[in-house]
This record gives C-alpha cells, sequence and structure tokens, in this order.
C-alpha cells in the first residue's frame, strides 16, 4: 500500500500543481455564473440605435394601431412606394395592402441595412394582433375586447410529491423546469469528467510505456499496483476539483444569493418554505420558488454534491481501468483509437439515456439506464433532482462499486501483459487471451 501512496501522491502533485487546473478550479464557477447571467447581459447590452421604419398602409387600418418601442420607431407617411425606398436616411419601408385584414400575407418590408429576427417579430405579432381586432369586430359583439380579456385564464400549476411525504420530508413545491436545467448540468458533468480524466489515464500510461519508464517501475512494483496508483491519482485530482467547486458553490449561494434577492421577496419566500404561505397566494412562480429554495439551502447543496462525488468516483474508476488497460496495450494514442471504441460508446450512450430521463424520470428506461454501471454515473445523476427513492440510489452505487472491483481485476489481467508489448497493436482477440492466462 506504500508503493500505491506513492504513486498516487506522485500523479496527484503532477496535475494539481500545473496552473491549467488552477485556472480551471477557480474559473469553472466563474463561468457557470457567467452563463447564467449571460443571456440577461446581452439583452442589456446587445440593444442598438433606434430604427426609424416608415409605414405606407394602403388599408389605413394597420398603422394607426402600430407602437414603437426602443428597437423600433414607426412613421405613418402618404407617399410613394418608390420615394419613401429611395430615402437612405431611415431604416426602412413598411408596405400594407389594401386587402391586409382578408389576405395577411399582403405585407412587404424595404430595409437598407440587415434586418433582426426580434425586429421582424415585434412587427408581425403587431400586424396580427390588429388583423385579430378586426375581424372579430365584423361579428359586431358589443365589449367583444372586455369578453376577451374576462375569459383569459393563467393557470399556475404547483405541484407537491405525496411519495416524498410519506418518506417522512416536508412538503414542498417542486418544479420540472429546475430539475431539468440542474439534471442537465449534472449529467454533462459526469459525462466530461469520465471522457476528459479517464483519457488523461490512458495518456499518462501510453506516454510512460513509450518512454519505457514502466520497463523500470515494474521491476518494484506490481503492474496491478502501479495501475491502481496512476487511476487513484488522477480519480483524486478529479475529487479535489468537486470539492472546491462544492465549497465556492455552497458558500455563494449561502452567503452572496439572500443578499442580492430583494429582501420582500427573500421574506415571502421564507414564509412559503415555513408552511405558513402556498405560492399561490404569494403570487411566486413555482420555479423561481424552488430554484431561490435549492440556491439558498446549503445541506440540499452538500447532499447534491455528496451523490456527485460518489457516481463521479464509482464511475471513473470503472471506466478509468479501461482505459488504462488501453493504454498499456498500444505505443501511441493513435494506436488507441480503435481499442477505446468500446468504452466511449457506453459513455456516449448514456448521455443520450439521460436527454430521454427528463421526459418521464421514473420510466423503466430511465430506471435500469441509471442502474447498469455502464451508464449508471451520467443516468443516475440526472435523475436525482427530479426526486427520486433513495433506495434506487443506494442500488445504483452498489451494483456500480462492485462492477468497479470486477473491472480492476480484469484491467489488470490486461495491464500486466501489455506493458511489455512493444511494437505490434494487439486485437480483441488477443485482449481476450490475456485476461484468461
Amino acid at each position: 500500500m506504500s508503493k500505491i501512496g506513492i504513486i498516487v501522491a506522485r500523479e496527484f502533485n503532477e496535475r494539481v500543481r500545473k496552473k491549467s487546473f488552477i485556472i480551471t478550479t477557480i474559473l469553472m464557477p466563474v463561468l457557470m455564473l457567467g452563463m447564467m447571467a449571460a443571456p440577461t447581459l446581452m439583452m442589456l447590452f446587445a440593444k442598438g440605435e433606434q430604427k426609424q421604419l416608415v409605414v405606407l398602409d394602403e388599408s389605413g387600418v394597420i398603422a394607426p394601431q402600430l407602437t414603437g418601442d426602443e428597437e423600433i420607431l414607426f412613421t405613418p407617411m402618404d407617399c410613394a412606394l418608390e420615394s419613401a425606398r429611395a430615402d437612405e436616411s431611415i431604416f426602412g419601408v413598411l408596405w400594407i395592402g389594401a386587402d391586409i385584414v382578408e389576405n395577411p400575407n399582403n405585407v412587404k418590408l424595404y430595409t437598407n441595412s440587415s434586418s433582426s429576427m426580434s425586429l421582424e417579430s415585434n412587427i408581425s405579432s403587431q400586424m396580427e394582433r390588429v388583423i385579430e381586432q378586426e375581424r372579430l369586430k365584423r361579428y359586431e359583439i358589443e365589449n367583444l375586447e372586455q369578453i376577451i380579456k374576462d375569459v383569459e385564464a393563467n393557470v399556475t400549476l404547483t405541484t407537491y410529491r405525496n411519495d416524498m411525504q410519506s418518506e417522512g420530508e416536508d412538503e414542498e413545491a417542486t418544479s420540472s423546469s429546475v430539475a431539468y436545467l440542474l439534471g442537465l448540468v449534472l449529467g454533462m458533468m459526469l459525462y466530461m469528467f469520465l471522457l476528459i480524466y479517464g483519457s488523461m489515464v490512458m495518456t499518462s500510461v501510453i506516454e510512460e510505456k513509450g518512454s519505457r519508464v514502466l520497463d523500470v517501475l515494474v521491476s518494484s512494483v506490481k503492474p496491478f499496483d502501479l495501475m491502481m496508483g496512476k487511476i487513484l491519482g488522477v480519480a483524486s485530482v478529479a475529487v479535489t476539483q468537486i470539492a472546491i467547486w462544492a465549497v465556492l458553490v455552497c458558500g455563494l449561494s449561502a452567503a452572496v444569493l439572500p443578499s442580492l434577492m430583494p429582501e420582500d421577496v427573500m421574506q415571502t419566500i421564507e414564509a412559503v418554505e415555513a408552511g405558513t404561505m402556498t405560492s399561490a397566494e404569494a403570487g411566486i412562480d413555482a420555479d423561481m420558488l424552488s430554484a431561490v429554495s435549492l440556491a439558498t439551502d446549503p445541506m440540499r447543496l452538500v447532499m447534491m454534491f455528496v451523490w456527485l462525488l460518489l457516481f463521479l468516483v464509482g464511475g471513473f474508476l470503472f471506466y478509468s481501468a479501461m482505459f488504462a488497460a488501453v493504454g498499456s496495450a498500444v505505443d501511441s494514442v493513435q494506436d488507441a483509437n480503435q481499442l477505446q471504441t468500446p468504452i466511449t460508446v457506453p459513455i456516449i450512450l448514456a448521455l443520450i439515456l439521460a436527454m430521454s430521463v427528463f421526459n418521464d424520470p421514473s420510466s423503466p428506461l430511465a430506471f435500469w439506464g441509471s442502474v447498469i454501471p455502464f451508464t449508471s454515473p451520467v443516468v443516475m445523476m440526472a435523475r436525482i433532482p427530479f426526486g427520486i427513492p433513495t433506495w434506487e440510489i443506494i442500488l445504483s452505487l452498489v451494483l456500480l462499486y462492485i462492477s468497479v472491483a470486477a473491472m480492476a481485476w480484469v484491467a489488470g489481467k490486461i495491464y500486466r501483459v501489455g506493458v511489455f508489448m512493444h511494437g505490434k497493436k494487439p486485437s480483441f482477440k488477443e485482449l481476450m487471451s490475456w485476461i484468461r492466462q
């Protein structure tokens, strides 16, 4: 064990001391926060100058009811189309036919520069509203607009989990949208970690084998111990990175987020969480309530990161053993491409299954995908935010770590033969023979 500890320490220190690791570890939470804030910032800073649009309305119905905003200024005029198009000082000309109410397609937009989807959507939506109103007037129903407003209804659906209450947990509103986004982030994180850090193990073995360093190392340590030392060393790097992110995210969410939210909003959310007020009475959207509740609850975030670490370690040990076996069997990264295909395909399949989880987290496909060790790390992390039973998570972890022991034994068989093989890329048949030796 002391020899394995030396190898683990060497692999860990070699990677943690790199500037790339430090920069990635610090910048990743910042990038995640930036990605969440990017849409708002883009909307704030991407606004251009107000565009003047001359409106030539032959019907006389649409132009008086068009309203401008920060993006566009409508200017109704009565002139020839050609003379209006010749004016380069304006953004463009909107020509509306006389039969626009009967024929909504009889409209043309002439611009002196490139247009945008938002501008065209703005014009279309306003024209559709006016045309619908004009068509409704033909029915000659008194106070028709008021009647339509009175019958409009916006349903706010608040979902409560009966099965969570039966397990002793407090009743609280849930949000499928928040669970979807969180599951997507966690599933993608597992997917990237398995591929990136697994490939890192394989590349490290190939480089040391090519430089004949392994030929010297195996004179002092068993090949299996060497393989496990490298795997555990890289795994400790991944765990360290996740742990740092967990501390940063939990600390920021508990200390910074409440101060950024308006005081009255936080008081209302706390009242809803305490059960003294329902989300409908508070007038708070269920998605926002669920998101803020999760972000300001350090215990739930910590538990989420605990599951993430357990499945990350199990999934990494499971796949990195195979990556290490492939690295020991070849002499170059190019030769490893063919052999690593059976390893990468299940990881990609796991991501595809994770996408199907969002449609029905309790479906048989989602359940078996989260139990089978080849796909369980990614699929289960995509299911956990939806509040699945704890016994399913424990079952998945037990099967995963049993498979880790079996895969380590199989990979060790290949590794102890492969490190001494040079100059030839083995076939799958030869790999099977190495396992049987």
